[in-house]
């Protein structure tokens, strides 16, 4: 399988055939010596792992504290001017989703605030995304909600827990929350320390999609009666969903009229302007926070008129202006909420990793699953400890940090002094604001998890298996409640792994044999994989190529683009002239320690160097101290003859390699629009010895310069193939 090349073969005029000995097991090791492979005793690991370096210290430091790596780069220039903008405006997001949220968790609304400032200040120093703002996330909220409701419901009496004696039931629920968020932060950190970040790994993107809407649903159906003014008591366990509608129905005479046009207003405007802000983000210089001015302006009309006592419109009410002394957790509780909170933590680290992983792609920065953990570990830990909700992050806030020019986590802590002055000094102004204009926000805000219901039919069509998970894991959720949910979803996927596994077909087989001995022909790299490629492996499939050929595409494409545009720039401004030995400067250019972000997009894409007076050479110096690193292949084949079959959301194909089903391989890639104008289909051959030929009639032996054009080309053409088959994959 060769993933790019430009020129396509006519099988009508080209022929080859093989001529070699007929091979036994005895008579090919008689010709071809044995490579063995040295495998590492138990005891050899061991010596690794307590093996002690300055070196080793030094990583363990910077891993442990990411914040040292990221540090070292700030430039306060470029950089600083950008976070405090993101933090001002994260905060304000922060301050109204941290109220809103904390209606889902059943317990007083400043509490949410507390989880936009203490888990922000821990993950500050642990954290490895820049970009991703902590703090309560409402599918969280919601799973917190319901084992606070359990425990301590709207009538009848609290469970029988010793720590409750002598509480009231607000100090019971907080109790509750607060030693369920110690636990999550507790099985996030063992988690984090025993390395086990993988396990995200086994949540497919189309288990989170359907668990995911089924959240969004129940979330929808909790906010009914703060947007009606009715008064429903909580409920929790399967067909928890049912009897709350139920309960809102028999209501709905009683609906408050007040709240219901807030709402309505409230979500007309707040959909209306995210559409603008959505429609004309290229033009607005940070989107228009259009909650934060719905939130004044209610504030102000409920203030004015009076709504919580002339209108019986229920109202956020006392905030206190102090933070409230911290609490040790109940050991009794984490006995009983032990089932609830390993799925919280799990899926709080999952949307979370999931949003980082987005953002350093973009941004071109790794970041480090197990340390994530141990970061949002500590956060919930030390939240906990201080009434916080459980902590992860909101889709929504984090693409306002980032849009609005966040560059790293110093925009989430001036966000979290935004939170600490509204605790402190401002909260009194949010008293009179009505709390259906804060399920109203928190609906609004559900538009991204609802539409993700229109994919049922294009999974129908393209893979059934993968829409019976989704189906299955969003009715399970909707109906059994999300921690049941997430574990039924988990199940179907694993039956239709094992479906897929069991359902093969015979894969035809090659090996690239040179006449005379075995080898891999200079700037070629030939990668095999050995097994299924699906959900829980892509990722590793990735390393394992990014691996074998020795660089990063997207990053090295990046880094060229950029040298290409400081090479145009220097040549108009006369600091670079044309000689006899190509580009030389005319002065001498500092090397630059920070690159502009703002245009990462262009950089992704292919650059014309036509317009360049002499062919970049890249393996060779270049002027003005710009350094690239060197790309030593020209080709790369991957070998896909035993791969039984492709785990691929949009596309559910078994690839045999047969012959017979060559051409319906093919179709289906084509329906599915895997192939265009950059992918092509001769990128595909029968055998890798076809894959090879074709090569070599490619690229006879070339000067150096001469392979530059092609190398340039195929890396934006190997960053687009592996981006478009795991985009598939998902």
């Amino acid at each position: 399988f060769l993933p790019y090349q430009r020129k396509m073969l006519r099988p009508s005029t080209q022929r080859y055939s093989v001529t070699r000995p007929l091979y036994s097991e005895d008579t090919f090791e008689d010709e071809h010596a044995k490579v063995y492979r040295k495998h590492k005793r138990l005891l050899d690991h061991f010596i690794q792992y307590f093996t002690c370096t300055s070196e080793r210290a030094k990583n363990a430091a910077v891993s442990l504290l990411p914040i040292i790596g990221w540090m070292k780069i700030y430039s306060i220039k470029d950089w600083l001017l950008n976070d405090i903008v993101s933090g001002v405006s994260t905060g304000l997001v922060a301050v109204l989703q941290g109220l809103a949220f904390s209606l889902l968790a059943s317990i007083s609304t400043w509490y949410g605030l507390y989880a936009a400032f203490f888990p922000v200040i821990m993950y500050f120093f642990l954290g490895t995304s820049r970009h991703i703002s902590v703090g309560s996330f409402p599918i969280l909220s919601l799973m917190v909600g319901a084992v606070v409701t359990r425990l301590v419901p709207d009538e009848g009496p609290p469970a029988n827990i010793t720590a409750f004696e002598g509480l009231t039931k607000d100090e019971q629920r907080i109790l509750v929350s607060a030693s369920l968020t110690f636990l999550v932060g507790l099985f996030q950190l063992g988690m984090g320390l025993l390395q086990v970040g993988f396990i995200v790994m086994y949540l497919s993107d189309t288990l989170i999609s359907g668990f995911t809407t089924a959240a969004a649903v129940h979330i929808l159906v909790s906010q009914l009666k703060f947007v009606l003014g009715l008064t429903v008591p909580g409920f929790s366990g399967p067909l928890s969903i049912i009897y709350t509608l139920e309960s809102v129905f028999t209501q709905i005479t009683s609906t408050n009229i007040h709240d219901l046009v807030t709402s309505i207003v409230v979500m007309v405007m707040v959909l209306g302007v995210k559409e603008i802000n959505d429609r004309f983000k290229s033009k607005l210089p940070v989107p228009i926070p259009i909650e934060v001015i719905m939130t004044v302006i209610a504030c102000g009309v409920s203030y004015a008129f009076n709504f919580s006592e002339n209108h019986g419109v229920d109202v956020v009410g006392k905030i206190p202006n102090t933070f409230e002394s911290p609490i040790a957790p109940s050991l009794q509780l984490f006995q009983m909420t032990a089932v609830e909170a390993f799925p919280i933590a799990i899926v709080g680290f999952a949307v979370a990793f999931a949003v980082a992983k987005v953002y350093s792609v973009k941004h071109d920065y790794i970041i480090d699953g197990n340390q994530e953990l141990i970061a949002f570990g500590a956060s919930n830990i030390f939240g906990g400890a201080f009434k916080s909700l459980a902590a992860s992050t909101a889709l929504s806030r984090s693409a306002v940090q980032e849009s609005t020019g966040g560059k790293t986590q110093i925009a989430g802590l001036l966000s979290a002094i935004i939170v600490l002055v509204v605790i402190l000094g401002i909260g009194f102004l949010l008293e009179p604001l009505p709390k259906s204009l804060l399920g109203a926000v928190v609906i609004v805000n559900l538009k991204g998890m609802l539409m993700q219901v229109v994919t049922v039919p294009y999974l129908w069509k393209k893979d059934r298996p993968d829409c019976i998970v989704w189906v299955g894991t969003c009715l399970a959720a909707i109906f059994l409640g999300l921690d049941l949910g997430l574990a039924v979803g988990l199940g179907l996927e694993l039956l239709t792994v094992v479906f897929r596994t069991q359902k093969f077909a015979l894969a035809s087989f090659s090996v690239f044999l040179n006449l005379l001995q075995i080898y891999e022909p200079e700037g070629v790299k030939i990668f095999r994989i050995p097994s299924p490629i699906f959900f829980a492996n892509i990722d590793f499939f990735r390393d394992k190529l990014k691996d074998a050929v020795g660089f990063n595409p997207l990053r090295i494409l990046r880094k060229r683009n950029k040298a290409v545009k400081k090479i145009k720039k220097m040549i108009k401004k006369g600091e670079l002239t044309l000689t006899s030995n190509g580009l030389q400067a005319t002065c001498s250019m500092p090397i630059e320690k920070s690159e502009e972000e703002s245009n990462m997009e262009d950089l992704d894409k292919p650059t014309d160097y036509s317009d360049l007076p002499i062919q970049v050479n890249w393996d060779t110096e270049l002027p003005a101290n710009i350094r690239v690193p060197p790309v030593n292949i020209h080709s790369l084949i991957l070998d896909f003859s035993v791969v039984s079959f492709l785990d691929i959301s949009a596309l559910k194909v078994t690839l045999t390699f047969d012959m017979s089903f060559a051409a319906y391989i093919i179709e289906k890639l084509r329906n599915c629009k895997f192939f265009d104008d950059e992918i092509k289909t001769s990128i595909f051959f029968l055998t890798i010895h076809d894959a090879m030929l074709f090569i070599h009639e490619s690229h006879p032996p070339k000067t150096v310069s001469e392979k530059v054009n092609v190398t340039v080309w195929s890396l934006y053409k190997l960053d687009l193939f592996i981006q478009r088959l795991i985009c598939s994959i998902y």
